[in-house]
């Protein structure tokens, strides 16, 4: 069983509402999200969970963080960990479903989709909805983002690498992939995960990263990378 809370340097993150637990990848996706993130006053995180992505920006900007979550356990999950952390006056959750919501326009725009629109399902409904596109396809959360974003604004997504790639494709008619990390376990691995910050048009950025090296520790990478937020780095 998953551990019922995740403690960070700055804050802790109880996960016992949510189907969706703390994991590296999310991690990784907020904290370099954040090494990228522009000097804005407000920003929207679509589909929260926990509400890590939320909190790890909170900890890094000023921003006023609007969070949504259509998930009510989870919904109220997040409010708690925002409650409690240093930065709960910045920090709002709106039980909503994106496709409806009439806020915005944001600046920036965080979100750690569904992963999977076609791959086999599990028992658990609720990781279902979290795991897979089964309520909100990538087509309407390109639709959702492109309503909810300011004309010269940018957003943030992860997702596994194959994933990826078709999301890149349907995203082209409309916003530009300005800085992508792809994400090894280790340097004998394929890539797995990619992080990509889309915005106006411009050049692409591009680095690679290994969360483990051959003797399995963290690499200086990602250490570098989550220094600020794990206690044991």
């Amino acid at each position: 069983m998953a551990n019922t809370f995740f403690k960070f340097k700055q804050f802790t993150v109880h996960q016992e509402g949510s189907a969706m637990k703390v994991c590296t990848d999310a991690c990784i996706q907020g904290a370099f999200t954040a090494t990228h993130l522009p000097a804005v006053a407000r920003l929207l995180d679509i589909g929260t969970g926990t509400g890590l992505l939320s909190l790890m920006l909170a900890q890094q900007s000023s921003a006023f963080i609007d969070a949504i979550e259509l998930d009510e356990e989870a919904a109220l999950q997040a409010a708690a960990n925002f409650n409690a952390s240093p930065w709960g006056d910045r920090l709002k959750v709106l039980k909503e479903d994106v496709r409806s919501f009439s806020g915005g326009p944001y600046p920036f725009i965080i979100t750690n989709p569904p992963f999977y629109e076609n791959d086999l399902k599990g028992p658990s409904l609720k990781r279902n909805a979290a795991m897979h596109a089964t309520s909100l396809g990538y087509e309407e959360l390109l639709a959702s983002i492109k309503r909810l974003l300011t004309p010269d604004g940018a957003f943030s997504v992860l997702l596994p690498y194959a994933e990826f790639q078709r999301f890149s494709v349907l995203a082209s008619g409309d916003f530009t992939l300005r800085e992508l990390l792809l994400v090894r376990q280790t340097p004998a691995h394929d890539y797995f995960r990619a992080v990509g910050i889309f915005g106006v048009p411009g050049v692409l950025h591009t680095s690679e990263m290994s969360v483990y090296d051959e003797h399995r520790q963290y690499t200086p990478e990602f250490s570098a990378l989550l220094k600020a937020y794990y206690l044991y780095l």
